[in-house]
């Protein structure tokens, strides 16, 4: 079933079951009216006044003492004989209580009091209904439907976002990731469709993080595998020492990048797939950048300086995570500068910043837009000089994310780029939950 004809078979029962409470509460009010009336409008009482006044008198007296009451009370009374009942009251429904008997429609009712003596009856009305049950049983058939108006209102939006959101579930389960639940206008399920929302984008992005990491793999594993097979070859021909010395190194040159291709891989798709719980403390953000400077100036031959801050800086951060980015910052300057790398960090109250800048050839504006996505490369060949697969910066990326600061590009004044790390400045005490979301 549809979820609009779901929709209308609920409202329907919605309706049927108020008509049916309405049905039931108008009868249980129509027995009590019929109970009721009588000593309600009080007329019992009155009636029963009246006979004992004309009981003290003769007959013949009656009337004349009857329309005297009937001028005191404002009440229509009269003296009949017991065989005219049926004359007066025509075609009424009546109930009997003790003597008294209450003829009575939607308009008007009329008691009929039978005396003690005499087969006379004393007659009261007809007066106005007291309770005028068809007119309150319309008036609660009107509340009733305007109640399902207003529900009807209130269901509809709920009805037809739902419809949006099935559709959406249907492009889903068909394989459409990007599916997305757009203009939700109930509050009831806007806040689904925005967690549906934001669960779909996640997905379609692990999908997308997948394919290109597959893609990635058969393009970066194929080109070492391929030099192995053929120093092999050439190995099994070689005569000379020096040949087979020359391609056991290339094998294990392939064999070593390979490793490194695979750990990059397995790095960034445990970062992919779900954030690490970050541990923030206080530490020494001078010393942090002293130790990874030093540590790469051992394997470059180029110029590689730190700008000191002119105090030593004690932050809050993550020790391992934040090594870690800047390692990536100063391994990919090493890649593509000419000869000298620039390393400066400054604070205030509020942030923190490390840049990390070279004079190598810069990057084109327009990869700057993409240079922290993940397998995004300046050079689409992907050749053994540059290697990697373009995610240490995508990694750098998500570390800033994880810290809620940023990273980001510009050109240096050295004539290469500039890599720029900012984040909150937090003080001590305020970070206990800091590395919870993401």
């Amino acid at each position: 079933m549809s979820l609009g004809r779901s929709f209308f078979a609920l409202y329907c029962l919605i309706i049927v079951s108020l008509g049916i409470i309405n049905w039931v509460l108008d009868e249980f009010w129509s027995m009590q009216v019929e109970q009721d009336v009588e000593s309600y409008t009080g007329y019992k009482t009155v009636l029963r006044a009246v006979e004992e006044d004309i009981l003290e008198q003769p007959v013949y007296q009656w009337p004349g003492i009857v329309e005297q009451a009937s001028l005191r009370y404002a009440l229509p009374m009269k003296v009949e004989d017991r065989a005219n009942i049926h004359l007066i009251a025509p075609d009424s429904n009546h109930i009997v209580f003790d003597n008294i008997s209450v003829y009575y429609d939607d308009q008007r009712i009329t008691l009929f009091h039978v005396m003690e003596q005499e087969d006379k009856v004393l007659v009261l009305g007809p007066v106005k209904s007291p309770t005028r049950p068809r007119t309150a049983a319309i008036i609660r058939l009107f509340i009733i439907v305007s109640l399902g108006l207003v529900i009807l209102v209130w269901i509809w939006p709920i009805s037809r976002d739902l419809s949006r959101f099935d559709r959406a579930l249907q492009q889903f389960t068909q394989g459409n990731f990007n599916a997305k639940v757009l203009n939700t206008r109930s509050s009831v399920i806007r806040p689904i469709a925005q967690t549906f929302n934001k669960m779909a984008g996640r997905i379609s992005s692990l999908v997308t993080s997948h394919k290109e990491l597959t893609n990635a793999v058969a393009h970066e594993l194929r080109t070492p595998l391929a030099r192995s097979r053929f120093s092999l070859e050439v190995l099994k021909a070689a005569r000379e020492d020096i040949d087979r010395e020359k391609y056991l190194h290339n094998i294990t040159n392939d064999i070593n990048e390979l490793e490194a291709l695979v750990k990059e891989m397995l790095v960034y798709a445990s970062f992919e797939n779900e954030q690490p719980n970050l541990s923030f403390s206080m530490g020494n953000l001078t010393e942090l950048l002293r130790h990874q400077v030093h540590s790469a100036a051992l394997h470059f031959d180029g110029k590689l300086e730190m700008k000191p801050p002119e105090s030593e800086l004690l932050i809050e951060y993550d020790p391992h995570f934040l090594n870690r980015a800047v390692s990536n910052l100063i391994e990919n300057a090493i890649t593509y500068t000419k000869d000298h790398i620039l390393v400066s960090v400054s604070a205030d109250h509020k942030r923190c910043q490390i840049c990390v800048e070279d004079n190598g050839d810069g990057v084109d504006d327009e990869f700057k837009k993409i240079i922290f996505d993940a397998f995004s490369r300046f050079d689409a060949s992907r050749g053994k000089d540059t290697g990697g697969l373009g995610l240490g910066l995508a990694i750098t990326n998500k570390i800033m994310i994880w810290h809620h600061g940023s990273a980001k590009i510009e050109d240096s004044p050295l004539g290469g780029a500039k890599f720029i790390l900012t984040w909150p400045r937090k003080q001590q005490g305020q970070l206990e939950n800091y590395g919870e979301g993401g």
